[in-house]
């Protein structure tokens, strides 16, 4: 069980008011927040830490080169992957995914190729793959998802064939919390020799990943969704397919010799990771993953859990409430909708009841014109969250509620 009081107190934001009322925020899908000592970190590292990396002769070149390369490999200890080199330091999960697009998509993609994505997808799973399908005259195939939210695996599979070179498929879709069946889906294209790359913006922060047993090619994810700073993220790829991918950027860091005449890159993992990195960034994402993993990320599963489950029934027992992704295999995300309510003007009343929730097409359209509908209410929960909080919020709704009726 874990100390929920505890870990509340790790959170300075938590405790605060928001016009009036006691803040509860769920809006964890879009942003977590971050406990003391991830803060404390990033701190101590511009106050007594700041320096460029991999550059300089000087003590404090050689202790933040440590400091960085240590956090990588807190990192490949965090996913279970194979070698530190496998994994590069970038921006986030778009720039991730931006990153194996272009780069994988340069060398393996050609005219009248096809690139598996969902109907679930993020728009960062979407256009960057759009994209290169434009530059390249190759085709994107979509796997549409039942009424549920759940993938037809059917479709899928008949999807695949010989054109196909890519799928990329969310591990959990932001929108749902629909958990999809990654593992199988990996297995299917593999048999085919197909690389999947796996966007797990909201996997790692609710579900243990372990890219070896996964065996995926490509493994994403953002620092911010996972109680770290903004402006850090992770792709892990497999070193067989970095090996063979062009460069992303250039520039500083990412060269080996370069002349007038010739220019050489530099290795696993420098090469894609053109310019000053985000040192700070990285040695508070490596902070963030210590503390999950000292209170455990099993705990934390079974807690989240608890609380969609908690927080399902009690958003059923609201009258005109509409769930949208209903499989029960899923993280502590509900998306919600009422047939008379605007989702925004919903989200902006519980925002004056202290209430944090997400409203939109949470940058999904392609699923809201599935479901036939503009935008929703996401309530995504986190293991600082409570049961007493999701009772305010359902008191909060049934208010809002009565000012439309």
């Amino acid at each position: 069980m874990l100390d929920i009081k505890k870990i509340r107190s790790d959170f300075p934001i938590l405790h605060q008011m928001v016009h009036d009322s006691p803040l509860v925020y769920f809006d964890n899908g879009a942003t977590t927040q971050k406990p003391d000592r991830v803060i404390s970190r990033v701190q101590q590292y511009y106050e007594n830490e700041n320096s460029n990396i991999h550059r300089g002769v000087h003590y404090l070149s050689q202790e933040a080169t440590s400091m960085h390369e240590e956090a990588r490999e807190v990192i490949r200890k965090f996913i279970n992957a194979p070698q530190s080199k496998e994994v590069i330091f970038t921006k986030g999960t778009t720039e991730s995914i931006n990153l194996v697009a272009s780069s994988f998509g340069k060398k393996f993609i050609s005219e009248g190729d096809e690139i598996i994505v969902s109907e679930m997808e993020h728009h960062a799973n979407i256009v960057p793959w759009q994209l290169l399908c434009e530059e390249k005259g190759a085709h994107l195939k979509v796997i549409p998802i039942f009424e549920d939210g759940s993938l037809d695996m059917e479709a899928f599979k008949n999807l695949l064939s010989d054109k196909t070179k890519m799928v990329a498929i969310a591990h959990i879709s932001n929108v749902m919390g629909i958990i999809n069946p990654i593992k199988e889906i990996i297995d299917l294209a593999h048999a085919r020799n197909i690389p999947v790359l796996i966007d797990g913006a909201q996997g790692v922060s609710h579900t243990k990943v372990d890219v070896q047993a996964l065996d995926c090619d490509f493994y994403v994810f953002s620092g911010h969704k996972l109680f770290a700073p903004m402006g850090i993220g992770v792709l892990y790829g497999k070193e067989t397919w970095l090996e063979q991918m062009p460069p992303y950027q250039s520039g500083g860091e990412m060269i080996d010799q370069v002349s007038f005449e010739k220019t050489t890159f530099n290795e696993l993992p420098f090469k894609f990771e053109a310019g000053t990195p985000n040192v700070g960034g990285a040695l508070g994402l490596a902070e963030a993953i210590k503390y999950i993993s000292e209170i455990g990320l099993d705990d934390i599963e079974a807690y989240e859990k608890d609380l969609l489950e908690y927080g399902t029934q009690r958003l059923l027992e609201i009258e005109d409430l509409r769930i949208i992704g209903t499989n029960a295999n899923k993280a502590s995300v509900i998306s919600f909708v009422f047939e008379k309510i605007h989702h925004f003007d919903a989200g902006t009343i519980l925002d004056q009841m202290g209430i944090a929730v997400r409203t939109g097409n949470h940058c999904a359209q392609p699923l809201m014109k599935r479901f036939g509908i503009s935008g929703t209410i996401r309530a995504a929960f986190a293991f600082y969250n409570t049961r007493e909080e999701i009772d305010m919020m359902v008191v909060a709704i049934n208010r809002m509620r009565k000012m439309f009726v």
